[in-house]
């Protein structure tokens, strides 16, 4: 196994009910280590960049209003096989279909609304973690 880093977003929905803590003792507990973390308000055109790869599904404007409509916590994490990992903890996209136990079956409001965003593979990984944080602010 593998030291990986990955991002992951706390959306507004999950801000807005103040579970930020409780996500990110989730992830810890899960074995990831937080390596960079902040709290922003994504404008909508930084939504819609980060977000560019959605531009012509359907969903995209619902998605990019919704990030950008409250505060986000973007973090690093790190750990062995982070990406898969957190991917794991996170949970089904859908609320419906995600394990118990998982962020998105205990917090998720619905499918738009399902409370975290993670990295899908290696190569987004390092562009998303780009997106939002400069080497020097990663710690570890």
């Amino acid at each position: 196994m593998a030291i990986e880093r990955t991002l992951s977003i706390i959306k507004p929905d999950a801000t807005r009910r103040n579970l930020t803590g409780r996500i990110v003792a989730m992830l810890e507990e899960g074995g990831l280590r937080v390596v960079a973390q902040k709290r922003i308000h994504m404008t909508p055109a930084q939504a819609g960049a980060f977000y560019a790869v959605h531009k012509e599904r359907p969903f995209y404007q619902e998605l990019v209003e919704q990030m950008s409509a409250e505060p986000v916590v973007v973090q690093v994490l790190e750990g062995e096989d982070a990406i898969a990992r957190n991917r794991e903890i996170m949970g089904a996209t859908n609320p419906a279909d995600a394990a118990e136990g998982t962020i998105r079956k205990s917090f998720a409001l619905s499918i738009g609304e399902n409370s975290v965003h993670g990295s899908d593979g290696p190569d987004t990984a390092k562009t998303e973690i780009g997106f939002f944080f400069s080497q020097c602010e990663i710690v570890g």
